[in-house]
């Protein structure tokens, strides 16, 4: 009796134990149970606590290979520390082997004395550890090339006369691979390691694996090459299997049929595999990539990245993925020569179809001609529905706008594209590209009608689907507020957000489809608020380090797939796109806690920065593209308002100064003094050129030249009221336009914000009178475009300029860091109340959990629900003159023991709260 009542009250104890702390959301390498990792995997998690204040003390983790005996051993010690992310595996002492599955779990102890249960259990799959793992895996192709057709880099657009010589103007047999193999007995783990280039898809046993698009990510080839895995255990048989891959071209190979930003070949479609079963006698059986594989030509009978994809279903081979097919008549795998120097795992999330989007209308734009409209602009696919006769083809021509005509518009974003698809005449009929995205909006059907036309002959088409396709990073944040102008601007920049993550950050899903580096980090604010860029942006650094030249160059996109050799114009070569690959670790570490990526960037950075000086006369830099697509009174382009110098100074010297920081970091002293000490001459030399002190105007005193000096730190401490207020006086004496184009805009809203000045940035995004934001939607655009005034003749779907979305979050939401703070461990929760603004609500999800940043205006009161999550703490600054009655729940906040009231200032009371739930009203 004695013994029941004792396990009764241990059960209770864990249930409360479990209620008033746990562990939850286990992340490793920053997902949620991946296959994949790397060798040195980090372990993160968050924390749920009922009591405020919660700050975690120690933890304990387990990682053991069974998941039927975790816990009994594999066990760390308990370490004594608040870090809850970027924990090593290796902690729990044991070995961390390539290619097998570990389970883990923790358990935390918090300052309230609290100790958690376990957690549930999360799982990781290792990759595998280099080259010498693949055994003798090998590339394989349908046909190859000699190296001396290779044109790699590419050749900008078509270049008819470059090609006549060249593999660029053949069409590539998109091949179709297979393998058949027994399974066998008493299978304990199969693990498949798999790439293909440009693209591929694999099947097992006539079932595709994984729900991936344009797999894997984009890299430069002759460098390296990413692989995914996938665990199959659950998906072999005991007898016949078949292995079947399908590759398209995607980067690996642009030839010059149809539209082509650039024509590039690295090679022929290849792929190369590893499937490796282990059974539980211990034996190890595995499937290699190699000449023994059959090939034949695949039903895509052409595909290009940016000139779109043929599909004939006439030469489908029914069960070709299977093992009762007869491949009697496929011919041998080439044996083709590997491109890259490294074969990496593919750490970032995938890009994958991520929402359906069905047609809005279909109208008859001619005879036989109809237009689909989806009502919204984004990057995707179409997936056809459709009943016909075998051998009729039906013709899909995408297009963000439409002419004057009703008919699709490609003119500035690359003509010809198009889908087709053959139809093989057995029913309905389904079928989506394989290997090529565009942006649209519009859907131009030729050779088929909708099923509910009449007497057509046609085709039919039972429906017509939008998929919209993007990197499958995890949503962080949300906004919404009263001012309905506002939730459309954030929906306009949000669909640009989202069209171009892809493996890279594109500058806009049609036409180009490069990675343009400047909006990495000056859009990095905006897109991080919605999205966890963090494996995004680890991968865009090893972009940058690879195409890094060795005088020290990081040229304008990475990979560098084509040279923009531009004379000096700045395609190429452009400081403010370059110094990416000095801001974004540093963005990484402030947003993210990473560390590592500073280590690994940091020499990157440092030569580039050396690259830099070498190009600097008197310490300054007066070449690239400056403030790109400013809003100036001639057509957009290169800076009209302010002097390139400046804007390439200006970055110059933030580069300087965040080296400095970074140098300190990773044990450089040395070259930390050099750059701040350099940092020193630069603001003397730009200040020197740029800096009026009688006015206290710099250089034109347009926007961007006001703003940038202001934010990057190169403005005297004496003069920096006096300048701010210039700029403040200069927009209101300018109608309160926007003019700022790419580079400064981002600037502008920081020096806004941080000046006070927040109800000017209301003002001048309020309206959709002068060319903005506004204007954008009013004339009918449903994502941000690369001109504020929404030209035709460019892109109407691109990243830059969405710079607002960042002051939704840190000014109405008032969602920020204080300055030494990492990751969030310090926030700064100061909302703004502008306007005709009554409530706003935001969220942002922190490495620790979600901060809540909601406020209403009431009549006689404000009200603010906050929310901080355990293992983190605020300062939180709420609009009360002293005096003012401020209530924390029922009580008032002088009273409450879990806050703290630090003084009054700039009309606002000053409190320090750590984490918990919180509802304020000031009176």
């Amino acid at each position: 009796m004695r013994q029941g009542i004792t396990m009764l009250f241990l059960l209770l104890s864990l249930k409360i134990s479990g209620q008033e702390l746990q562990a939850v959301n286990l992340r490793t390498d920053h997902k949620i149970n991946p296959a994949g990792t790397s060798l040195a995997p980090v372990l993160s998690w968050e924390i749920i606590a009922s009591q405020r204040g919660c700050m975690q003390t120690m933890f304990q983790i387990q990682v053991t290979e069974d998941s039927t005996s975790i816990g009994i051993k594999d066990t760390s010690t308990r370490v004594r520390t608040s870090q809850s992310y970027n924990v090593s595996a290796h902690l729990a002492n044991r070995s961390i082997l390539p290619a097998h599955k570990y389970y883990w779990r923790v358990r935390i102890w918090d300052n309230h004395g609290n100790v958690s249960p376990w957690s549930a259990a999360a799982s990781f799959t290792t990759a595998l550890a280099g080259k010498q793992d693949w055994a003798q895996a090998q590339w394989i192709g349908y046909e190859d090339i000699p190296d001396s057709m290779r044109v790699v880099p590419g050749v900008h657009g078509g270049a008819f006369k470059f090609y006549e010589k060249h593999k660029g103007k053949q069409r590539p047999v998109v091949p179709l691979f297979r393998k058949e193999f027994q399974g066998g007995d008493h299978i304990k783990s199969a693990l498949l390691f798999i790439s293909g280039l440009g693209q591929y898809e694999v099947n097992l046993n006539g079932e595709k694996l994984g729900d991936n698009f344009l797999a894997p990510g984009w890299t430069d080839y002759d460098e390296t090459v990413l692989y995914n895995t996938y665990d199959v255990t659950d998906k072999l048989k005991a007898g016949g299997n078949a292995l079947g891959v399908i590759v398209g071209n995607g980067f690996f190979n642009v030839n010059k049929e149809r539209y082509k930003k650039l024509s590039i070949t690295y090679g022929m479609p290849r792929m190369i595999c590893k499937l490796m079963i282990t059974y539980t006698d211990g034996t190890v059986k595995q499937i290699v990539s190699g000449k023994d594989w059959k090939t034949a030509p695949s039903p895509v009978t052409f595909a290009s990245i940016y000139g779109g994809e043929d599909y004939d279903a006439q030469l489908e081979q029914k069960g070709w993925d299977q093992s009762s097919f007869d491949d009697a008549h496929w011919k041998q795998a080439n044996i083709v020569k590997a491109t890259e120097k490294r074969l990496e795992p593919e750490l970032d999330n995938p890009v994958k179809v991520m929402e359906i989007l069905s047609a809005r209308t279909v109208t008859r734009s001619r005879p036989n001609v109809y237009t689909y409209d989806f009502g919204q602009n984004a990057s995707g696919i179409v997936e056809l529905k459709v009943k016909g006769r075998r051998g009729q083809t039906v013709k899909l021509i995408p297009a963000e706008l439409l002419n004057a005509d009703k008919l699709s518009n490609q003119k500035a974003t690359g003509s010809p594209y198009y889908f087709s698809y053959t139809l093989k005449g057995d029913g309905e009929e389904t079928w989506r590209p394989r290997f090529t995205y565009y942006g649209f909006r519009y859907v131009q059907v030729e050779g088929a009608a909708p099923d509910t036309a009449s007497n057509t002959g046609l085709p039919q088409v039972t429906q017509l689907n939008f998929l919209h396709t993007r990197n499958a990073a995890p949503a962080t944040g949300s906004f919404s507020c009263s001012n309905e102008l506002f939730n459309r601007i954030h929906t306009l920049i949000q669909w640009a957000i989202k069209s171009n993550l892809q493996s890279v950050a594109t500058d806009c899903p049609h036409r180009e489809k490069l990675s343009w580096l400047e909006q990495d980090y000056l859009m990095g604010n905006s897109i991080r608020h919605n999205y966890d860029i963090s494996l995004l942006y680890r991968k865009l650094l090893d972009d940058m380090r690879e195409a890094q030249t060795d005088s020290g160059l990081v040229p304008d996109i990475a990979p560098e797939y084509v040279f923009f050799d531009d004379n000096g114009f700045g395609f190429r070569d452009s400081p403010e796109w370059g110094s990416a690959c000095v801001i974004l670790p540093w963005q990484l570490y402030k947003w993210y806690g990473d560390t590592a990526s500073i280590r690994k960037a940091y020499p990157t950075a440092s030569k580039y920065v050396q690259y830099l000086q070498s190009k600097a006369v008197n310490n300054m830099l007066s070449y690239g593209l400056g403030d790109w697509y400013d809003n100036g009174p001639q057509r957009p382009g290169v800076a009209q308002l302010t002097p390139k110098a400046l804007t390439a100074t200006a970055i110059y010297y933030y580069d300087l100064v965040l080296l400095s920081e970074m140098g300190h970091m990773v044990g450089d002293p040395e070259g930390a003094e050099k750059a701040a000490v350099l940092a020193e001459k630069v603001k003397k030399a730009f200040n020197a050129q740029f800096f009026n002190r009688a006015t206290k105007v710099y250089a034109t005193g347009s926007q961007t030249a006001m703003a940038m000096p202001l934010c990057v730190g190169l403005v005297d401490a004496q003069y920096r009221k006096a300048v701010f207020r210039n700029l403040v006086d200069s927009i209101e004496q300018n109608g309160r336009k926007l003019t700022a184009g790419d580079i400064g805009f981002h600037f502008l809203v920081q020096a806004l914000l941080e000046g006070g000045a927040s109800q000017l940035l209301y003002e001048m995004n309020n309206r959709d009178d002068v060319p903005g934001y506004g204007f954008q939607l009013a004339k009918g655009a449903t994502a941000l475009t690369e001109s504020w005034a929404a030209l035709e003749r460019v892109s109407n779907n691109h990243l830059m300029l969405g710079h607002l979305m960042e002051w939704f979050y840190t000014g109405l939401g008032g969602i920020t860091q204080q300055d030494r703070s990492v990751a969030y461990k310090e926030a700064i929760i100061r909302p703004e109340m502008l306007g005709d603004v009554s409530w706003v609500k935001t969220s942002y999800k922190t490495v620790f959990g979600s901060i809540i940043s909601e406020w209403e205006k009431k009549a006689g009161e404000l009200t603010f629900h906050i929310v901080i999550p355990p293992n983190s703490r605020a300062l939180i600054k709420l609009p009360a003159m002293k005096g003012q009655q401020v209530m924390e729940g029922i009580q008032i906040v002088d009273k409450q023991k879990d806050i703290k009231v630090k003084g009054y200032e700039d009309g606002r009371i000053v409190l320090t709260v750590g984490s918990g739930d919180y509802r304020f009203i000031v009176k």
